[in-house]
């Protein structure tokens, strides 16, 4: 699949995606303490949207990824939202983006990815850290492509088919995603060199090596320690460019309900992913447009030979 993003990504320099959004809009004042995360504000106070994409351009990114990742049909439904009303909610995400390209005024171009979260997302429990919800790929795809077609609808550059746990329900969204006419990318959240689910991550990247409709793949919400073995997965399995955002690197503590340790992003590793093939490189997670601004700044590896 051809598109100007799919060109940008292949031809020009490494590109550097948003933080996470979650962290800038509780730094900004804005409780999240909902089944719908993020998403309560697509409908509740939009133009707190704009300002997190906003932070995030004038920080350095190239890409802004939308608030969508946990608004879905039946999520919206649970809170009395019509399929209209949820179905405006979740284009009006890729236009708020849109609006924070616009304000921000780059010389540079912007690019906007509408972000499809896996299943476990709508259910707010943690399962998509876990997977395997005890649903065929076909009942999954039929949950993510009435949202999809939606989202791709709206006109973002690329989709991103992100936080995926197992194979089943990547199987399921390179399904929901044909004949969108959007390009994708799809990221696993991994755990060592497997999926959350636990299957091996060749298998994982294999599944997307043939999917036209896919432009890149990756890891996005794990641990920066993680990423080096699942770049080096991919690239066994698929020649198509890689993508990383991973989280801080800090450990949430239920008990005392705040995060532990110390932030594992670097610009060393951000180097290092980059040399192993990463064209899109940015932050899940706690992480916020200061590391974003120092990962735009982070020049190329250097040749030690």
């Amino acid at each position: 699949m051809t598109s100007d993003f799919a060109d940008a990504l292949a031809a020009g320099p490494p590109l550097v995606l948003d933080g996470g959004m979650s962290n800038q809009l509780e730094a900004a004042g804005h409780d999240l303490g909902d089944t719908l995360w993020s998403a309560r504000l697509l409908a509740d106070r939009p133009e707190a949207i704009t300002a997190a994409h906003l932070a995030y351009y004038e920080a350095g990114a190239d890409v802004a990824i939308t608030a969508s990742y946990q608004a879905t049909f039946e999520g919206f439904a649970d809170r009395g939202v019509d399929r209209a009303r949820t179905a405006a909610l979740l284009a009006l995400s890729v236009e708020l983006a849109r609006e924070a390209a616009r304000q921000a005024r780059a010389e540079r171009p912007l690019w906007v990815a509408a972000s499809a979260g896996p299943y476990g997302a709508m259910l707010a429990d943690g399962s998509e850290y876990r997977g395997r919800y005890g649903l065929t790929v076909a009942e999954l795809e039929r949950f993510h492509r009435p949202r999809l077609e939606v989202l791709a609808a709206a006109r973002p550059d690329v989709l991103a088919l992100e936080t995926v746990p197992d194979t089943d329900e990547a199987a399921a969204l390179l399904r929901a995603v044909r004949g969108l006419g959007v390009p994708a990318w799809l990221t696993y959240t991994v755990a060592g060199d497997r999926t959350r689910a636990g299957q091996p991550l060749e298998d994982a990247f294999a599944l997307a090596a043939a999917a036209d409709e896919v432009i890149a793949v990756g890891v996005n919400c794990c641990a920066p320690d993680d990423v080096d073995a699942a770049l080096s997965a991919a690239a066994r399995v698929t020649d198509k460019p890689l993508v990383v955002y991973p989280n801080s690197g800090e450990t949430w503590d239920a008990g005392s309900r705040t995060w532990r340790g110390r932030s594992a992003f670097t610009a060393e590793r951000v180097r290092g992913w980059r040399s192993a093939g990463a064209r899109l490189v940015g932050g899940c997670c706690r992480v916020g447009p200061d590391t974003i601004r120092d990962l735009a700044r982070t020049g190329p590896v250097q040749n030690r030979s």
